[in-house]
């Protein structure tokens, strides 16, 4: 009996392997979706457009310069042709863009994914944040890499480890946290082999991240030598480490008290200190998340004296003010807590008329989300609370509804500062930015006469609140084509683990232009050495 049941056995072994084998298959081919997520079975196991090709009729094309009605298609994920009328055969998909805007994809400068601070990770890793960013309107993003205990390369290999599972393309810069000659070697290694152009210098968080001025000056000279391009967080760390004490002091210890020990002031010296470290090197700066009035006259004045200073605020500073955080309810007040801290309703104005006269360059959205749990760490004490707040999936709807509805800026000048400025400074356009043949396909269409409104319950972040929680607006992203896939159509999302690029970026971006002639006019300039004769006795 038993020999008679053995090769049954055998036999039901042998289609439980294959079945199994068959499961894992579909599975690996289909880059099932993080199960996680909560997009629903809509955006799981779905490939989105099985088309190469595709054709977006009759919208108008709208690029930093200039907007045209035209068709526009793509090939292979890159654009092939934009031009009114073109005839495509039963193989191509094609998408009515009518009465709408045919646009680049949305490029944030500035994000934090699965980053650890403040002994929490941020809720949204390289795959949700990325998700959350198409949904949007998004389709590239640059984060930041960390050093791990102040290696360049080590933290380099933790982020490509996080952003396997990415979604969407993106590029790194480079946090700068300790100085010595193997940090300056490893400098040189990400901008000649690894695709890293910029580096970021932290002038606050005392005690972690900050940076001394000594190290300043060295990062911006080595920064220069290399043409990559140096970016500082604008606040004085030992000031603000003081005003914490000061409130804590007073027996404030609620969110209120984040804000009120960073004033801007703090940020407008670290701001003018760093845009004068960098003239004294000539090198061109960036300065993120410009929250106050006080740092973006100091950036109005470098630029007008001929300073090579680019000023981002983020769409929270932009949209936002600081009432909420004496709200009564701890959570509702700890969601908003960000450094720099959101300013009162005076400086997010001063901001927006900076950005329509562009004393302001682009905008980014410091997306560095932690949930309410996570906030909650700071109950007692608002120094615990970890600092950052959401926005890669609002930010295009916003400084739609906010900049352009409202008049303040142009059509064209919202691809700009939400698009190809930021391809242009950090070197990748027009690969990145535009809607031009070569580009790749990374492409929205925006009806500005549709609606849009914001909740936690329909976001696509892992975050639980919502910064924007409420806002109603004009000018909605109904369709979103990354790498020439429809990832986001009829409010449905189709992403997938994996999917992603990493998009390297060259130094020496058109901010370095000039600068040899300045060194040299300098040079000239100081009639030195002199030729002395020693005296003689």
């Amino acid at each position: 009996m038993a020999s008679s049941s053995s090769p049954q056995r055998l036999l039901h072994l042998l289609s439980l392997i294959l079945l199994l084998f068959a499961f894992c298959s579909i599975a690996e081919s289909s880059q099932f979706c993080d199960a996680g997520i909560g997009y629903g079975e809509s955006t799981c196991g779905v490939s989105s457009s099985s088309s190469t090709k595709l054709l977006i009729k009759g919208g108008t094309v709208v690029n930093a310069h200039e907007m045209e009605v035209a068709d526009v298609y793509v090939e292979d994920g890159i654009i092939v042709a934009v031009r009114p009328n073109i005839k495509v055969g039963d193989d191509v998909t094609v998408l009515d863009a009518t009465g709408k805007f045919v646009m680049p994809g949305g490029i944030d400068p500035h994000t934090h994914l699965g980053f650890e601070f403040m002994g929490s990770e941020t809720i949204d890793d390289f795959f949700s944040g990325q998700a959350a960013a198409l949904a949007g309107g998004t389709t590239m993003h640059i984060d930041f890499v960390i050093p791990v205990n102040g290696s360049l390369l080590s933290g380099l290999e933790a982020y490509e480890k996080k952003s396997k599972k990415s979604c969407m393309d993106y590029g790194f810069h480079m946090a700068i946290t300790k100085w010595d000659e193997v940090v300056s070697k490893e400098m040189e290694i990400m901008v000649n082999e690894k695709g890293i152009n910029s580096f970021k210098f932290f002038m606050a968080y005392k005690g972690s991240l900050m940076i001394n001025d000594e190290l300043l000056l060295q990062g911006f000279k080595k920064c220069k030598s290399l043409g990559a391009l140096a970016m500082v967080h604008a606040e004085n760390g030992d000031a603000a480490d003081e005003g914490q004490r000061r409130m804590i002091a007073l027996g404030i210890t609620g969110p209120e008290g984040h804000a009120l020990s960073r004033p801007p002031v703090l940020e407008g010296e670290a701001t003018a200190r760093a845009i004068q470290l960098a003239g004294f090197m000539n090198t061109p700066l960036y300065v993120v998340h410009v929250m106050s009035i006080d740092a973006m006259e100091e950036i109005s004045k470098a630029r007008k004296s001929g300073q090579k200073v680019i000023g981002e605020p983020v769409v929270s500073g932009l949209v936002l003010n600081d009432s909420w955080l004496w709200d009564p309810d701890f959570i509702t007040a700890a969601k908003y807590v960000m450094s720099p801290p959101i300013r009162a309703a005076a400086h997010g104005k001063a901001l927006q008329a900076a950005l329509s006269m562009g004393t302001l360059q682009l905008v980014g959205t410091d997306h560095c989300p932690f949930n309410s749990t996570q906030k909650a760490l700071g109950i007692d004490d608002f120094r615990k609370i970890p600092n950052g707040v959401n926005g890669i999936e609002e930010r295009m709807h916003l400084v739609w509804d906010t900049m352009v509805e409202s008049g303040q800026i142009s059509v064209t000048d919202y691809v700009r500062v939400t698009s190809t400025e930021c391809a242009r400074i950090f070197n990748i356009y027009p690969r990145k930015g535009a809607i031009r043949a070569g580009s790749d396909a990374d492409i929205i269409i925006l009806n500005p006469n549709s609606s849009f409104e914001i909740s936690a319950k329909s976001h696509h972040s892992r975050s639980d609140t919502n910064v924007f929680e409420g806002w109603r607006g004009k000018g909605k992203v109904e369709v979103t084509i990354s790498g020439g896939r429809v990832v986001w159509l009829n409010d449905e999302l189709k992403v997938f683990p994996g999917s992603g690029k990493y998009v390297e970026m060259r130094p020496f971006s058109y901010l370095f232009n000039g600068i040899g002639k300045a060194d040299a006019k300098y040079l000239s300039s100081l009639k030195a050495p002199v030729k002395r004769f020693r005296a003689t006795t």
